[in-house]
């Protein structure tokens, strides 16, 4: 037998037999695992983002593990079987992709994104926007919608109108700070961050991991700053704005 299907045979056998013999393993839902998987993937996440190959192997298996968790789960209450998890995406794959699998020609990879959404309203989507799951994080989402948005044609032509588009939600954002509406401010900040979202696609800058960086420099910059703070027998609460501020520049430069 192929290594490889060994081993992922060894691994469902070990599943099977986690849920049948362990007393927490024999406990768990979908609703118990869901909170668990998102974890998972946020952990898988984090290794990729600081590109800790070990990690991403790591958090990977767990990630199968949820997967075959899910699929002994639908088996027990007759809902579907691990083989028609398996053969259903290698079926997708295959019906999406029919300038590999077929005769369509394609010229680059944005006719193949074309391809891949016109093929998925003929499945019975309704929308191009059904694919993006409601659950995701507000950033990631409004990348998503956008993109599949761009699909269809609805899209700006120059990345200049794209920044005139956020020019004008940033003036409407001042307008409405100005009026002391909350309402009415917390609909155009939203406005102003989708807009910086979509400009930051006609830029090649993925939001999310641009705002996740400067979250981890922040992190690291302000713990500069606390440990900097008790190394002088100070509490960081207790310093001023100006001393604060002159260990905030010391820390950008390390």
């Amino acid at each position: 037998m192929n290594p490889l299907a060994s081993s992922f045979l060894q691994l469902v056998t070990i599943m099977d037999e986690l849920r049948e013999q362990c007393p927490w393993d024999k406990k768990q839902t979908i609703d118990t695992l869901r909170s668990m998987t998102i974890e998972e993937t946020y952990e898988l996440a984090d290794a990729i983002t600081n590109k800790d190959w070990n990690g991403i192997r790591e958090e990977l298996g767990d990630v199968l593990l949820h997967i075959l968790f899910y699929a002994r789960i639908g088996k027990e209450e007759n809902k579907f079987q691990l083989q028609e998890v398996i053969d259903g995406i290698a079926k997708k794959l295959i019906d999406r992709h029919p300038h590999i699998y077929g005769d369509v020609k394609v010229e680059n990879e944005e006719d193949v994104k074309r391809n891949w959404e016109k093929l998925k309203l003929k499945e019975g989507k309704t929308s191009v926007l059904s694919g993006v799951p409601v659950s995701l994080p507000a950033l990631v989402k409004a990348t998503r919608m956008q993109v599949k948005a761009k699909q269809v044609g609805f899209e700006w032509k120059e990345t200049s109108e794209v920044w005139n588009k956020v020019e004008e939600e940033i003036g409407e954002l001042k307008e409405a700070v100005a009026s002391s509406d909350v309402s009415k401010m917390e609909d155009e900040f939203g406005d102003v961050l989708f807009s910086l979202v979509n400009y930051a696609r006609f830029i090649g800058v993925d939001p999310e991991s641009a705002l996740e960086k400067t979250n981890l420099k922040f992190r690291t910059r302000f713990m500069y700053m606390e440990a900097q703070a008790t190394a002088q027998g100070k509490n960081l609460g207790d310093m001023t704005l100006s001393e604060m501020d002159l260990l905030w520049n010391e820390a950008k430069t390390k």
